[in-house]
């Protein structure tokens, strides 16, 4: 249980961490947000949790080829709140645009073959 507590605290201390930094400086709380640290905690917590080395490298190239989708986010949304659409709308339709780009992304993945 103490595991998950450690876990949870810890992947939540990331979230807090950037939120705060933001009302200070967009910038620094960019460079946080950006750094992968979901990815290295996920790869950490997998093989603390299974002592698989292959699995962790596994994760690794399937996070590789989903962070490409995951950029549209990051396109859209500043996109739709220039363009004068409000905040919640921009933020669903950026969402949609997301789960597109994901979509379109495992689909090419399946059809070439690659696994993730």
């Amino acid at each position: 249980m103490w595991h998950y507590v450690v876990k949870i605290t810890l992947t939540a201390l990331v979230v807090v961490a950037v939120s705060e930094v933001a009302k200070r400086s967009t910038f620094w709380s960019a460079a946080l947000a950006s750094l992968p640290l979901t990815s290295l905690l996920a790869m950490a917590w997998l093989y603390l949790d299974t002592a698989d080395s292959a699995r962790v490298a596994q994760l690794s190239d399937s996070i590789l080829w989903l962070v490409l989708p995951s950029l549209a986010l990051f396109i859209a949304l500043p996109v739709l709140l220039r363009a004068g659409v409000n905040f919640w709308a921009s933020l669903m339709l950026a969402c949609v645009v997301t789960a597109m780009a994901y979509l379109g992304m495992v689909w090419c993945l399946n059809r070439f073959g690659i696994r993730v």
